[in-house]
């Protein structure tokens, strides 16, 4: 099962560039950044097939979007400077805290 979670994190990672290349693209019309983000995309799905052969479809879907939503507002505030206040770190540590109780108290995850 750690070789799918370690997929799945990457598939997140992956996701998390190619939308930050995505806001960087400027409606997919620079060349680069929409390379990125292409790239980004199709690996972020190819990451994302294999612990979704093994594992529950939403719970594979809960732990990607969940923490893609974390880490995309984490990079967004750390290198581009865009702030989030008091409801959104708080919204925020509950989606952090819903992935964290699917992967520790769920029994569907080693399913």
């Amino acid at each position: 099962m750690t070789k799918q979670y370690l997929l799945l994190f990457a598939a997140i990672v992956a996701e998390v560039i190619a939308t930050t290349s995505l806001a960087r693209s400027e409606s997919l019309s620079r060349f680069w950044p929409t390379v990125i983000t292409v790239v980004g995309y199709a690996l972020a799905f190819w990451f994302l097939s294999y612990p979704i052969r093994v594992m529950p479809t939403g719970v594979v879907y809960a732990i990607w979007s969940g923490m893609g939503i974390v880490l995309i507002s984490s990079v967004a505030w750390l290198w581009y400077g865009q702030t989030l206040d008091l409801p959104a770190l708080l919204g925020l540590a509950l989606i952090l805290l819903g992935v964290i109780i699917v992967n520790v108290f769920s029994k569907t995850v080693g399913h």
